[in-house]
């Protein structure tokens, strides 16, 4: 009877250590497994590229010279983003003052 409970004794600590062994190294795993995650995530991020920032709009000042206005204006209609009209009324503008 001493030999089964010394037996049963030693199987239990056996199985305790193995236990507490198993559950150590899944904790390690977990947590290098969310750090992995971690830094995956990270680098994704880095790869994507940064949302396209808007053209600067180059306002016509009020005080630049006329004929670089003139020619800006110009361009505008060549690039057909001004109707004959509105070419017409804004070179009137420009020419008067």
């Amino acid at each position: 009877m001493t030999g089964l409970i010394r037996s049963m004794t030693r199987t239990a600590a056996v199985v305790g250590t193995a236990t507490a062994t198993r559950n150590a190294v899944e904790r390690r795993q977990a947590g290098r497994n969310a750090q992995a995650h971690v830094q995956a995530m990270n680098a994704a991020l880095a790869q994507q590229a940064p949302p396209p920032q808007p053209a600067p709009v180059e306002a016509v000042s009020a005080a630049a010279d006329p004929i670089e206005r003139l020619e800006r204006l110009g361009a505008l209609y060549a690039q057909g983003l001004l109707t004959d009209d509105e070419f017409a009324t804004a070179k009137q503008k420009l020419l008067a003052g």
